[in-house]
């Protein structure tokens, strides 16, 4: 048999207006961990797609080769059959059915007629074990948190009999314990005799895992490279993916006009009615325009709940006591639409559940949170809605065929791009961005830096929130770190580094 598990050659798909797959050729030996990166809308989940069956064969050109026979799947049950398993960065699980539930879930154990449900749970129970995760299995999915849920979709995998499983940004969305569980997970899974493909954008652990690693760019291929024999930089993938070198992944501003301040929390203590318990304690926080200040901390650490109460609260936190002063003044806003009004704006971690309407266009997301700049009497300016979201389409560089391209069809970095496009467009103060570059390529991720850099030169205020510690300490010019609900340090750019944040994000 082929030291080949798989085999696509010559794979060529289409959509109308877009070629998204261009004649690539992909080849992933039996056993390894092959990583396949690009940026976005290069072409990787296209590919992967393509090859679970989700684009049936007919719907693209090019032979699938697995196992040696060329195949013609017509269904994700058909490359599931074969061996074949992928996970996708949102979960498929059903929240309010139990662990063992999921992972028989279209494939139950079946007694006659009916569901063995005692031979599902023991069967559950040995999957579980093999992904290392010691839990009931009757335990309902949304009581998990999203490392152990991804364990779950693994354990699902496996209880397929997979022989190749595919995983799509794996860890985009786990703390650093998760994702280096995950990892250790995948290596075992490799000795076990799991051929793995995974899609990240994730460098560093590319590096630290890869056998090999195959670049895509604009729908084709560019190179594979054997890690397993050479040393892989990050700078030879970057070069790869973006066809250029990129000196600086943060780029510097080339002036800092950082005035007076601009937004301030004094005392800011607020309780969750649903937990009934206080989430931030006696918070105190201030910007000054012109500046970018990074909010760490590790997760649950209270960072997004502190940007949902400021932006008019729209999660319906009890605030106990505290200020809100925007430029001098002190304000309390009913609900986000008072908050945009007076200048604050949040981009949502969340961009295709919170911060995007996926089934529209770009045209109709640029312009949702600003209508009234478009309106003139009670009909919208179509015209100038079509210049508006045309201006910022090549401002900040979407790639897209048309304003008129749903916004659910783009790559995560033009989804992002839209959601900071809809918010521009409010013309903010102050820029909340929470997990501005999660699940987004480092090209993508280059020039959302370069708008930062951009927008507080023209003096906007921005506040960073990220899991990323390189991003925080790459960007910001000041940043405090946040632990169980509170501030536990406030550091500049020239005294921080990664040991100062850390040991300040364990404190409580």
């Amino acid at each position: 048999m082929s030291d080949y598990i798989l085999e696509m050659k010559n794979i060529t798909k289409e959509f109308p207006g877009v070629k998204a797959l261009n004649d690539v050729n992909f080849k992933v030996r039996r056993g390894e961990i092959h990583c396949l990166v690009g940026e976005n809308g290069a072409g990787k989940s296209t590919l992967m797609k393509v090859l679970s069956g989700v684009y049936h064969y007919g719907t693209y050109t090019g032979d699938i080769v697995y196992n040696g026979e060329v195949q013609q799947f017509k269904s994700i049950a058909d490359s599931e059959e074969k061996g074949i398993a992928i996970i996708y960065q949102e979960l498929a699980l059903v929240p309010e059915l139990s662990v063992y539930e999921n992972i028989f879930f279209g494939h139950e154990i079946m007694n006659g007629r009916t569901i063995d449900w005692n031979k599902t749970i023991v069967e559950a129970a040995k999957v579980l074990k093999k992904v290392r995760l010691n839990i009931d299995p009757s335990t309902k999915v949304k009581n998990l948190g999203v490392g152990n849920q991804q364990l779950v979709e693994i354990a699902k995998a496996l209880s397929k009999n997979v022989k190749l499983l595919i995983l799509d940004e794996p860890t985009a969305s786990l703390n650093e314990d998760d994702s280096q569980n995950l990892l250790k997970l995948i290596r075992e899974l490799k000795e076990q005799g799991v051929t793995c493909i995974m899609i990240s954008h994730k460098l560093k652990e590319i590096i630290a895992i890869a056998d090999t690693i195959t670049v895509l760019r604009d729908g084709a291929t560019i190179c594979s490279m054997d890690a397993s024999k050479k040393t892989v930089t990050e700078a030879e993938i970057i070069k790869h993916m973006v066809g250029r070198e990129i000196d600086n992944i943060y780029p510097k501003r080339e002036k800092k006009n950082i005035g007076d301040i601009c937004f301030e929390i004094k005392d800011w203590t607020v309780e969750d009615p649903v937990k009934g318990r206080e989430i931030l304690h006696h918070v105190n926080l201030n910007v000054r325009k012109g500046e970018i200040v990074g909010l760490q901390g590790l997760m649950g650490a209270g960072r997004t709940e502190l940007a949902m109460s400021v932006f008019g609260n729209p999660t319906g936190y009890k605030i106990h006591s505290g200020e809100l002063v925007l430029d001098g003044e002190v304000k309390k806003f009913r609900n986000p639409k008072a908050a945009i009004a007076a200048g604050i704006a949040y981009v949502s971690e969340d961009r295709k559940g919170n911060g995007l309407i996926l089934i529209q266009d770009i045209k109709y997301n640029n312009s949702i949170a600003n209508l009234e700049e478009l309106t003139e009497g009670l009909a919208i300016n179509e015209n100038e809605e079509i210049k508006v979201a045309n201006s910022y389409k090549d401002s900040i560089n979407i790639k897209a065929p048309s304003i008129i391209q749903k916004v659910g069809n783009l790559s995560g970095g033009n989804q992002q791009k839209v959601q900071l496009a809809k918010w521009l467009f409010v013309k903010p103060k102050v820029l909340i961005l929470d997990e501005p570059t999660r699940g987004i390529d480092v090209g993508a991720k280059y020039e959302i830096y370069s708008l930062m850099n951009k927008l507080v030169e023209q003096g906007m205020s921005i506040i960073m929130i990220s899991s990323e510690l390189s991003e925080v300490l790459g960007m910001s010019d000041r940043l405090y770190v946040m632990s169980e609900g509170t501030i536990t340090g406030e550091l500049s750019a020239e005294e921080a580094s990664e040991e100062k944040v850390m040991k300040m994000a364990i404190q409580s």
